[in-house]
């Protein structure tokens, strides 16, 4: 039987200049997360307005990073996909 891959959950987000999260997971890890390819896919494309990007969140239960009841990105998608760092006030290094 296949086992089912977890990820850490999402503590904290923080919208970013240049479409860019920050992401903090309950395990101590953080995220840089580029969400300018999201933008070409039309259910993304809210985004676009800053101050629509702004309004991210961390879901209740930290699987997701919400902006409204529309759009959403699962923990899996930043994890995986997202640049690792440590801290948050240098995410360029």
């Amino acid at each position: 039987m296949p086992t089912r891959t977890t990820y850490p959950r999402i503590n904290a987000v923080e919208a970013r200049p240049a479409k860019t999260l920050f992401v903090r997971f309950d395990n101590g890890a953080g995220r840089i997360y580029d969400c300018t390819p999201l933008l070409a896919d039309d259910a993304f494309r809210p985004l676009e307005d800053e101050a629509v990007f702004r309004l991210a969140h961390a879901d209740a239960h930290g699987y997701a990073v919400i902006w409204n009841e529309d759009i959403d990105l699962a923990e899996s998608e930043i994890w995986l996909n997202g640049r690792p760092v440590d801290d948050p006030a240098q995410p360029d290094e």
